[in-house]
């Protein structure tokens, strides 16, 4: 290409400036400055990143990372958004044919603000709970007391002419400007914990799981096609998902680890929609587990599966599965953190145990960090960062083989992320936590509301991504900066337990027996 390009240049050009033309550029991709002019252009020159440490800070990864990101998930909200209003302007149709045919029709006898305005009412709600529910749109009641209340079974009508009976009274036209306002749920109540809204999405964004409709919805005009595809794994768990892991380094293998006992690996590459592998498990053993799996963790060829029934087991990718060890914790394990030379696994107990894989007797030290549960865990091969539900986090030093820090919190983390110098940690409120760690001090920077509502179950955070889950029954995705901008929300029937993000592809467990994967469009 340069010869090319020199053979059209005069000589004394290509003698002179085409070298340093050349050299100039060679030396971009090493010129920090030209990264953060880049980043800033991306999320704006006002907003804070990154949020820890800029030394060291890997700026063109950070900037890499942020454009697929920026390109794949704004595209997909961009989508839902369109998708939105076309389900708007079709319930507005329908409202409109339905207020058209009670006029025509008039109740005999009827008054301006009786018995025919409260028909009239129920029948434009019934005619949104029949064409209503499609993407984007929620459904519930509103009730007296402004709480949510979810429509679930059969008697979905006489619900509706309950919720509607105190206000026949008032102004139709009011009525049901207001109602367009609303949000209306169908679906059920899974029971999560601190769920404030009842989210029921019937096409769940597109994710290939609808609920039917008691009709046909009208035609939609043609979407453009998004830069992201999900796949939702066979239901082949007969409890919910608790725990989500992607495997293989470009994220060609699921793990997922249910309340069935069972541990799963899926393969997500040789067909569309995902093919079981094998379900783990020692010989003779009717379940992966005697009890929920509640966490997994990898490094190299083993994968660890920590359960309630208070073991840790392993398992040989690279041998189809095969157990390679038991590990028996004294409490039921909560969370795994594996790294090169230690297995560490936190407990009910308030212990963080370290364990030699390799060795007969595992077990290398049990820590006594915290005054109770261990709730989740980060850690490199120098430090180990520990959440608890008595509202501290703690900081290990592995080789001085003491506790350097405590952090007291005024809630307590469930789920954390730690790379390069930044810990990211949810708390059971739906805040997100910040932290700087460096040379083993680990220091507050700040919290964030990003609107979850209830617990935030899994956070993964890289340079420049952040994607976080709830028990409110959403998973954001975000940029990572102070604060944090969410490009996309994706909306589920029951409370998230987990995510998994590598190499761009997301895995979700939504609080069902399904687990759903969304990765770049080939």
């Amino acid at each position: 290409m340069v010869t090319q390009i020199a053979s059209h240049l005069p000589a004394q050009c290509v003698i002179t400036v085409l070298p340093k033309v050349c050299h100039a550029l060679g030396n971009v991709g090493k010129d920090n400055t030209a990264w953060q002019l880049r980043a800033h252009r991306l999320i704006g020159s006002r907003i804070g990143f990154p949020v820890g440490p800029k030394e060291n800070f890997d700026w063109p990864s950070a900037c890499l990372e942020m454009e697929q990101l920026i390109t794949c998930w704004t595209g997909h909200a961009q989508l839902v958004a369109i998708q939105t209003k076309e389900d708007e302007e079709a319930r507005e149709k329908v409202r409109l044919q339905g207020m058209a045919g009670l006029h025509e029709e008039p109740l005999a006898g009827g008054q301006e603000h009786g018995p025919e305005g409260e028909l009239e009412e129920v029948g434009v709600a019934a005619q949104e709970a029949a064409h209503g529910a499609d993407e984007g749109m929620d459904m519930a009641m509103e009730g007296e007391d402004d709480d949510m209340q979810p429509i679930v079974g059969g008697g979905k009508l006489a619900r509706l002419r309950e919720g509607w009976e105190g206000r026949v009274n008032d102004d139709a036209d009011a009525l049901m400007e207001e109602e367009r306002d609303h949000m209306m749920v169908f679906g059920r109540n899974e029971g999560q914990d601190g769920a404030i809204h009842h989210h029921a999405n019937p096409r769940n964004l597109g994710n290939g799981r609808q609920l039917e409709l008691e009709q046909h919805q009208p035609l939609r005009s043609p979407s453009p096609t998004p830069a992201l595809e999900c796949i939702t794994l066979p239901s082949d768990h007969i409890a919910p998902v608790n725990s989500v892991l992607l495997v293989g380094g470009e994220g060609a293998v699921c793990a997922t680890g249910s309340r069935d006992w069972n541990v799963k690996l899926w393969d997500l590459q040789t067909s569309a929609g995902g093919t079981l592998l094998h379900t783990l498990g020692g010989r003779g053993d009717f379940s992966t587990h005697r009890g929920w799996v509640w966490c997994l963790a990898s490094q190299g060829p083993l994968l660890a599966s920590g359960g309630f029934d208070s073991t840790v087991r392993l398992w040989d990718l690279q041998a189809g599965g095969a157990e390679r060890g038991l590990i028996k914790s004294g409490a039921a394990v909560h969370c795994l953190s594996f790294q090169t030379d230690v297995l560490l696994a936190g407990t009910f107990d308030r212990r963080i145990s370290m364990y030699d894989t390799r060795a007969a007797e595992p077990l290398v030290k049990s820590l006594r960090l915290h005054g109770n549960a261990v709730m989740c865990l980060a850690a490199d091969d120098k430090y180990i960062i520990s959440g608890s539900k008595d509202c501290t986090v703690v900081v290990y030093d592995r080789r001085a083989a003491k506790g350097l820090k405590k952090i007291r919190l005024s809630s307590y983390l469930l789920s954390m992320s730690y790379s390069g110098c930044e810990v990211w940690g949810g708390d059971n409120s739906g805040m997100l936590h910040s932290f700087s760690m460096q040379a083993g001090t680990l220091k507050p920077l700040s919290q964030f509301d990003v609107g979850h509502t209830a617990l935030v179950t899994g956070i993964h955070r890289s340079a420049g991504s952040l994607y976080t889950g709830s028990s409110d029954r959403t998973v954001k995705v975000h940029i990572p900066c102070a604060p944090p901008r969410t490009l996309c929300t994706l909306r589920h029937l029951a409370g998230v337990n987990g995510l998994s993000v590598e190499a761009g592809v997301l895995a979700v467990a939504p609080g069902d027996v399904n687990v759903d994967i969304w990765r770049p469009r080939k």
